[in-house]
């Protein structure tokens, strides 16, 4: 059935599958940004990327594998879930583990294609030698630095930091940064300069370009000409409650922004403000570099002939649920903004709430461009949905250890690993003992009623038929006699 439904979208979608001329992939990157974009009802003010979503469709519902960078990005990339490749924490490189696996851009790169990196694409591993040069047909470009290593560059000297901040640092920079600089001052924009350039020069050849902006990941430090569009008073209010009835080991200490135990910081209100300013800045300092990468790819002429792809790693938190950054199950963690444009697209301008997982980019890639399946993957081809949004899979599954950042303990390896399924009625998550599978809570959230997961509905000795919908999907993929210590 799905190989006939792959023709059928082929056939339908034939107009961009040029054969023996490869169509191009310009894979764009977001970094740690939740659905806020004006495509999708928000004030964020993204021009290019809603003019992008206006010539392609827009996913309502897809959600990552992990709400953390390193199994992320390892897991839609090599189109396997995080159990797959045993690998649920930043520290550990994947190929540790996977040494042979093969990567999107690898298998571009094996079925003839120029494949090109500018930006963090795979996990920024802080020294060059731990990128994946193998992936690439050239050296990658800034992949492998440090968020808290961004300080502003610029000629003359620095204009003054008009934020406040938290009282703490984010690295080598403050939480909050506004400064009057050009884009290039920060990582970004030399990011999206680089990509400009690269088009240049792979324009006349099939290509993968991969752009990953680091924004807007902390710290919040975009120029002051993004922070001047938003009036922080006028952004929406949001719950930092708790939803009513979760588990607490639903929850993590939000370490990434308020620092690490006992020495964290509890923010006041207007600190909360700021930073919240400072996350809708650097959303639209983000989109006015993917502006710039798509104005070039016009300029060449190129658009009739390339799949473009606008994703985030992961969604996150700002204050909501008393949790800042990722690392949780929730929706506010674990939905994305996903993007795709494709020549000639019938579906353009549309929106589907077919239920998506990241690790389908990797087959989809593979089928809108022609090449032959790669083996072993988790993923399932979506190409259905971009002739006929009402098609799709449900569910979708997310996962998340505890603690958060395991690899970082003395133990090394986590207490708990939750499980989560998407669908269309709500979320459900067991958080399973690491050595034993036992059950240690359970949530369910109908977001027919509750879409911002206020209240866990779960009542266990009244099972709903959503809630045992819910609980068969999981089991299904992740069978609960089976520990996650010996998955």
């Amino acid at each position: 059935m799905r190989f006939t439904l792959s023709i059928i979208a082929l056939i339908a979608l034939a107009p961009f599958v040029h054969g023996a001329d490869k169509t191009n992939v310009l894979f764009i990157v977001a970094d740690d940004l939740r659905v806020e974009l004006g495509c999708y009802g928000s004030v964020a003010k993204t021009p290019n990327i809603d003019a992008l979503a206006a010539k392609g469709l827009r996913f309502d519902r897809a959600y990552c594998q992990q709400a953390v960078c390193n199994p992320s990005r390892s897991s839609f990339l090599t189109g396997k879930r995080p159990d797959s490749l045993h690998l649920w924490s930043n520290g550990t490189h994947f190929r540790e583990k996977n040494p042979d696996v093969t990567t999107l851009p690898l298998w571009f790169k094996e079925n003839g294609y120029e494949t090109r990196c500018a930006g963090k694409i795979f996990h920024n591993w802080h020294t060059k030698e731990k990128g994946d040069r193998r992936s690439w047909s050239a050296d990658e470009f800034l992949h492998y630095a440090n968020h808290g290593d961004d300080v502003p560059e610029v000629r003359g000297e620095l204009p003054p930091n008009l934020s406040k901040g938290i009282g703490r640092d984010y690295g080598k920079v403050p939480v909050t940064e506004c400064r009057d600089v050009p884009d290039e001052a920060y990582y970004d924009g030399r990011v999206a300069a680089e990509a400009v350039k690269v088009l240049g020069a792979v324009k006349d050849k099939p290509f993968f370009l991969a752009v990953g902006f680091w924004k807007p990941h902390a710290p919040f430090n975009a120029p002051k000409k993004y922070w001047d569009m938003y009036d922080a008073d006028k952004l929406p209010p949001f719950d930092p409650a708790r939803p009513r009835g979760a588990p607490d080991i639903a929850f993590h200490d939000s370490r990434e922004i308020l620092g690490l135990p006992p020495k964290n910081v509890t923010p006041t209100a207007e600190q909360s403000r700021e930073m919240r300013h400072g996350y809708f800045a650097n959303i639209s300092y983000m989109d006015a570099q993917v502006g710039k990468v798509l104005k070039a790819l016009d300029e060449h002429e190129l658009r009739d002939r390339t799949v473009i792809v606008f994703v985030s790693d992961h969604g996150y938190h700002l204050g909501e649920h008393g949790q800042w950054a990722k690392t949780s199950c929730f929706e506010f963690d674990s939905r994305v903004p996903l993007i795709i444009s494709t020549p000639a697209m019938k579906t353009a301008g549309k929106a589907t709430p077919s239920i998506t997982e990241l690790i389908d980019l990797f087959p989809t890639l593979t089928d809108l461009c022609g090449l032959k399946a790669a083996s072993g993957l988790d993923g399932r081809s979506f190409l259905p949905v971009l002739s006929d949004p009402t098609k799709g899979k449900s569910p979708a599954f997310t996962q998340h250890p505890r603690p958060a950042y395991f690899d970082r303990t003395e133990k090394g390896v986590p207490d708990a690993m939750g499980y989560s399924v998407r669908i269309a009625a709500g979320r459900y998550t067991e958080w399973r003992d690491w050595t034993t599978g036992k059950v240690l809570g359970a949530e369910f959230y109908e977001h027919t009623r509750d879409p911002n997961e206020l209240t866990n509905v779960l009542d266990p000795t009244k099972n709903t038929d959503d809630v045992r919908a819910a609980r068969a999907a999981l089991h299904k993929q992740f069978p609960p006699d089976t520990p996650p210590a010996k998955r």
